[in-house]
C-alpha cells in the first residue's frame, strides 16, 4: 500500500462526505413552521406538488433515520449537555426536528471520515510507530471538532446579523405601536416590509407570531424568542416587554428606549472595530510593505556598496 493508491480513495469519501452533509443541511434548515407553511402553498400547485412534498418527506425521513444511527455513540447522556446542545443548535438557525441527530451523525461521520485518511497516510508514511500513531490521533481529532467549530462559526454570525439588525427593527416596530398597531400586529408588519434587510430578525418574529396565533401566551412567546436567538439585547427586549405587558406601561416609551441603548451599543461596537484597525494593520505592513520599500529604497547603495568593496 503506498500513497498514490490511498490518495483516490480518501477524496472519495471525503467527497461522499461533502455531499451528504449538505443534502442534511438543506433537508433540515427549515423549521416546521416553515415546513408546514409550504406544504400548505404547495398543496393548492396540484398533483404535482403533492408528489413532491411526499417525495422530500421521505428524503427526510431516510436522512433522519440513518443519522439517528450514526448519532447513538455521541448523544449526551447528561440532561444538561443535552440542553446546551439543543441551545447551541437554535442559536445557529437548526430548528428542526432531527437537528440534533443530524448534527452527531455528521460529527460522527466525520470522525470516521478523518481517521480512514488519515491512518492509511500516517501508516504508509511512518509505519506503526508512536508518531504514525500520533498523526492518528490529531487526525481523528480535527475531523471530531470540525462540525463543532462550523456550527459556532454559523452561531456567531446569526448572532451578530440580530445584533446588528435589531435598531432599525426595533425602529420600525416603534413606528407600528405608535401609529395604533399592537405588539402582534406591528411584529407581523415588521416581518413583512424587512424580510429582505434582515431576513434572520423576521424569520424569529414570523415564528413568534405563529405561537402567538396557535394560543401561547405572550410572555412564554418573548421568553423563547430571546432564548432561541441567544443574543443578550434579545433578551433584554423580551424582558422590557413581559414587564410593560405585566406592569401596563407604555410599550411604545420602552421600545424607544431599547432602540436608543441598542443603537449606541451598535455605534460603539463600529468605534471600537475602527480602533482595532490600525493595529490589526501593523502586522501586514511590518511582514508585506516594509520588506519592500526596504528593497527600493536601500537596494541600489546596497549593490553600490558591495562593487565598491569588489573592486
Amino acid at each position: 500500500m503506498n500513497l498514490d493508491s490511498i490518495i483516490p480513495f480518501a477524496t472519495f469519501v471525503v467527497m461522499a462526505l461533502v455531499v451528504w452533509g449538505s443534502l442534511s443541511t438543506i433537508a433540515d434548515r427549515q423549521s416546521r413552521v416553515a415546513d408546514r407553511l409550504d406544504r400548505i402553498i404547495r398543496q393548492s400547485a396540484g398533483r404535482d406538488g403533492g408528489m413532491l412534498i411526499r417525495k422530500q418527506e421521505r428524503i427526510q425521513d431516510k436522512i433522519a433515520k440513518t443519522a439517528q444511527k450514526f448519532s447513538k455513540p455521541l448523544s449526551p447522556t447528561n440532561a444538561v449537555e443535552l440542553g446546551k446542545l439543543q441551545s447551541k443548535l437554535l442559536n445557529a438557525g437548526f430548528r428542526g426536528e432531527h437537528a440534533l441527530q443530524i448534527y452527531l451523525g455528521i460529527k460522527f461521520i466525520s470522525l470516521l471520515v478523518a481517521l480512514a485518511v488519515a491512518a492509511p497516510i500516517a501508516y504508509a508514511k511512518f509505519g506503526p510507530t508512536v508518531k504514525g500513531g500520533m498523526y492518528m490521533i490529531i487526525g481523528g481529532s480535527i475531523g471530531f471538532y470540525l462540525p463543532t467549530f462550523v456550527l459556532g462559526m454559523l452561531k456567531s454570525k446569526r448572532t451578530e446579523a440580530i445584533f446588528l439588525g435589531l435598531p432599525d427593527a426595533l425602529d420600525l416596530l416603534v413606528v407600528c405601536v405608535e401609529a395604533g398597531l399592537g405588539l402582534d400586529a406591528a411584529m407581523r408588519r415588521v416581518a413583512v416590509e424587512l424580510a429582505t434587510a434582515t431576513p434572520v430578525i423576521c424569520e424569529e418574529f414570523a415564528i413568534a407570531n405563529f405561537q402567538l396565533q396557535m394560543g401561547r401566551t405572550r410572555k412564554d412567546v418573548l421568553h423563547d424568542l430571546g432564548t432561541r436567538t441567544g443574543v443578550d439585547d434579545m433578551r433584554s427586549l423580551a424582558a422590557v416587554l413581559i414587564q410593560a405587558e405585566k406592569f401596563g406601561s407604555s410599550i411604545a416609551a420602552a421600545l424607544r428606549v431599547q432602540s436608543d441603548s441598542m443603537r449606541i451599543r451598535r455605534r460603539q461596537l463600529a468605534e471600537e472595530r475602527a480602533a482595532k484597525t490600525a493595529v490589526q494593520l501593523l502586522f501586514p505592513l511590518v511582514l508585506f510593505i516594509f520588506p519592500g520599500i526596504f528593497v527600493v529604497l536601500v537596494g541600489p547603495a546596497g549593490i553600490q556598496i558591495s562593487e565598491t568593496m569588489m573592486k
